[in-house]
């Protein structure tokens, strides 16, 4: 037995492949057919997702503390959360540019007819950024916690922080319990990796059976192209500044990170796989756990490269198809407004739903196409929430590079 965990340790990266796989294929032999094996798999997914789920915020909350009291000054955790938002705006700005090129160079949607249904959606106002700024100090802890408020966890583990670096041994007691309690989470959560390729077997499932065989190749043409989009961004601009700027091997990198991609690419929640990500990135890169505790975090809250392409796809594809024109300022300034609404978007599946409701209507689009992108949302989020969580990686392999750490 103890072979085989061994074993098992060492492949599962395969494992979660192969789950993969299963799954979608399952999917695709299960719909409108054998409810039960349905309902159970649904029932293993949520316990998966609610078992990773259960431990984040804690695992966040604790990792960016020791990760603070460890530099021991606020000069290079500054350095850190600076490095990371700079290099997470630059990969924006770029998957931005893509977006707005690409489509119009392939003219996507372009002959493609559908029919629309009707959705109760709302549009996400444009003044939830202003809220997300003034409430991003939580004026009750306890409720960011229960609410699932990343932006308010991170903000108030990094005032913990710093304040018990300020008040020096009064504060060691409590460091010690924080130690402890992120201890516990990583040895919960490296428990529960060994369940993730069932996990994401039975995350899949579902997906697939309920968007169906005819959704899937009536719009597999556009959901390639999104992918190779996706996936060549990746490759292009997170591969080039992993040999530019992070000095080591894209290969290496890429071979890495496939745990954490294919579990992001399953689960379609960036939340979700911080752990793995941190387990990635510390055991077979190198990087310090003072970077990842700071830089993977921050990721999965503000860096949503993908997301940006995406929604440029979508908007355009639906904007060709229902014949509107959409001119270059009117794309740059949906991008911009994208920008300000993801921040703070919760790192979880279809969070970017209400988003994309709030710029169909920006762009001039008929209210129709909203159900036609939620059938095929999850697919689409899939993709974005796998490479953004690439995305999170590569900035962490970038500042082991360029920011020096004392021993």
């Amino acid at each position: 037995m103890k072979n085989f965990y061994s074993w098992y340790k060492k492949h599962i990266t395969t494992a979660i492949f192969i789950g993969l796989i299963l799954g979608i294929l399952t999917g695709l032999f299960l719909a409108g057919r054998f409810e039960p094996v349905l309902t159970i798999t649904s029932l293993i997914g949520s316990i998966y997702m609610n078992a990773l789920n259960m431990m984040i915020f804690p695992l966040v909350f604790c990792s960016i503390i020791m990760g603070i009291s460890s530099i021991g000054n606020a000069r290079t955790t500054g350095k850190i959360t600076a490095g990371a938002m700079i290099f997470f705006l630059c990969t924006t700005a770029l998957a931005s540019l893509a977006g707005l090129i690409i489509p119009r160079l392939i003219h996507l949607g372009e002959g493609v007819k559908f029919e629309m249904a009707t959705s109760d959606i709302q549009a996400t106002e444009m003044t939830s950024i202003l809220d997300t700024i003034k409430n991003l100090i939580p004026s009750n802890p306890v409720a960011a916690f229960a609410n699932g408020n990343m932006l308010q966890v991170l903000v108030f583990a990094v005032i913990v922080g710093f304040t018990l670096i300020a008040i020096g041994e009064k504060g060691a007691a409590l460091l010690k319990v924080i130690d402890s309690c992120n201890e516990v989470c990583l040895k919960v959560i490296s428990t529960v990796m060994y369940f993730t390729p069932i996990g994401v077997f039975c995350t899949i499932v579902p997906v697939v059976e309920a968007n169906g065989t005819e959704t899937i190749v009536s719009l597999a043409t556009q959901l390639i192209i999104l992918y190779v989009a996706f996936f060549g961004f990746a490759i292009v601009v997170y591969g080039g500044a992993i040999k530019l700027l992070g000095k080591e091997s894209p290969i290496k990198f890429f071979k890495t990170m496939l745990p954490a991609a294919l579990n992001a690419f399953g689960t379609c929640s960036s939340s979700a796989t911080i752990p793995i990500s941190k387990q990635c990135m510390e055991n077979e890169m190198g990087v310090s756990d003072k970077i990842t505790s700071i830089a993977i975090p921050l990721g999965a809250t503000v860096n949503m490269d993908a997301v940006s392409i995406l929604m440029s796809f979508m908007i355009m594809f639906f904007a060709n198809a229902c014949g509107i024109n959409v001119s270059i300022s009117l794309m740059i300034v949906i991008l911009l407004a994208n920008v300000l609404l993801s921040v703070g978007t919760p790192g979880i599946p279809g969070g970017a739903i209400a988003s994309f409701a709030a710029l169909a209507t920006m762009a001039g689009l008929p209210a129709g196409v909203m159900g036609v992108y939620i059938s095929i949302n999850t697919l689409c989020d899939m993709g974005a929430t796998c490479v953004n969580v690439i995305g999170d990686m590569a900035g962490c392999v970038v500042l082991k590079e360029k920011i020096k750490l004392e021993d």
